[in-house]
């Protein structure tokens, strides 16, 4: 259906309209692959085979994510295979592993793109990037792109609940005229919330902009400045995290995202309401710089190339390791890790 925000008309589709019977009844002949089982992997092939399609697994033999897949009910020899055999079985590659892994593994793959085969992708890192990556798909073949917009996991538990998370859909390449309906019905299939428009080269510049902004970079600056100034001026470890960060995930974050900030503003006190009308736009001016300088970090590929270059070093995980032990160890998150497990409900499972 067409929906319009402001003077700005959209493309989106509904359970309601596109219902998963629909989906189903047009992959009933496909075998759809699932290449990778890291991120989105275990949420993406488990809801569609509880969705009744029919899903294999192609996973590095013997690795942390096989054993993995062993542990969720796939079956080695029936429905979890090495990658090249899930390549060649498969009439759907759903290509998931890591934008490094899928440089990696790209001319093992590309062999197996036959005629008439369909690539899916849940990020656009591949192709829009296609001169860093050097993955260029052959032309008889349909290319689309389903993205959550959430982790796997949470995927996963909102279909557990009956709900689901948006997700983007764009469509490539339409060698068969028949890869929107294809794309459509996985991400009904994987269960998405709804589903919006958008194109390969938008859905990963938006999806790096936010990764880096405020779902996961800013977010974290901004806890550790506020946390570090409450510190400096007297405030307890225990003040300084409740008002940084416990009551901004577990009380108005899920208010703001049922009811809106708007309303939040309305059904706060007169002095919070003040106080955050009076200060947000400063944030705003403050860092509108920095989204912006970001912006074009992540459009001129200057981003890409250093997340290529990065992930592929040989000691990456170590590197990895250390900066995450640097944030596990720093007492902002020292504290939230004591502070979490004094929840109710954490201490009910105790």
């Amino acid at each position: 259906m067409k929906i319009k925000f402001g003077s700005t008309e959209e493309n989106i589709i509904t359970r309601d309209e596109f219902p998963l019977s629909k989906a189903k009844e047009i992959l009933k002949k496909e075998t759809i692959s699932v290449l990778g089982y890291g991120v989105q992997g275990p949420g993406q092939s488990l809801n569609l085979r509880d969705n009744g399609f029919k899903v294999i697994v192609g996973q590095r033999k013997h690795s942390y994510s096989w054993n993995k897949a062993l542990k969720d009910g796939w079956i080695e020899g029936k429905n979890l295979f090495s990658l090249e055999e899930a390549s060649k079985k498969g009439t759907i590659l759903m290509y998931l592993l890591s934008d490094a892994g899928q440089i990696h593994f790209w001319p093992i793959l590309n062999k197996y793109l036959t005629k008439g085969k369909s690539l899916y992708f849940s990020h656009g890192f591949g192709l829009t990037f296609c001169n860093k990556t050097k993955i260029y798909p052959p032309k008889n073949i349909d290319i689309f792109l389903v993205a959550p917009k959430g982790s796997g996991t949470s995927l996963r538990k909102f279909f557990k609940k009956g709900k689901g998370i948006n997700s983007s859909y764009s469509v490539y390449q339409d060698y068969s005229g028949n890869g929107l309906e294809k794309a459509l019905s996985i991400g009904i299939g994987i269960g998405s919330g709804y589903l919006f428009e958008t194109n390969f080269q938008n859905e990963v510049y938006s999806d790096l902009v936010g990764e880096r902004g405020t779902l996961m970079g800013a977010i974290q600056g901004i806890f550790a400045a506020q946390y570090q100034v409450l510190r400096e001026k007297g405030h307890s470890p225990s003040e300084s995290f409740n008002e940084t960060v416990e009551e901004l995930t577990q009380s108005l974050m899920p208010l703001v995202s049922e009811k809106g900030m708007d309303w939040m503003y309305a059904n706060c006190s007169t002095t919070a309401q003040r106080g955050a009308l009076d200060w947000w736009k400063k944030f705003r001016d403050a860092t509108f710089p920095i989204f912006q300088e970001l912006y074009h970090e992540v459009s001129s590929g200057n981003e890409a190339e250093r997340v290529i270059k990065s992930n592929s070093e040989m000691n990456y995980r170590e590197k990895l390791e250390k900066e995450l032990q640097d944030l596990r160890k720093s007492e902002l998150w020292k504290v939230g890790s004591i502070i979490r497990n004094l929840r109710p409900e954490k201490k009910d499972e105790i």
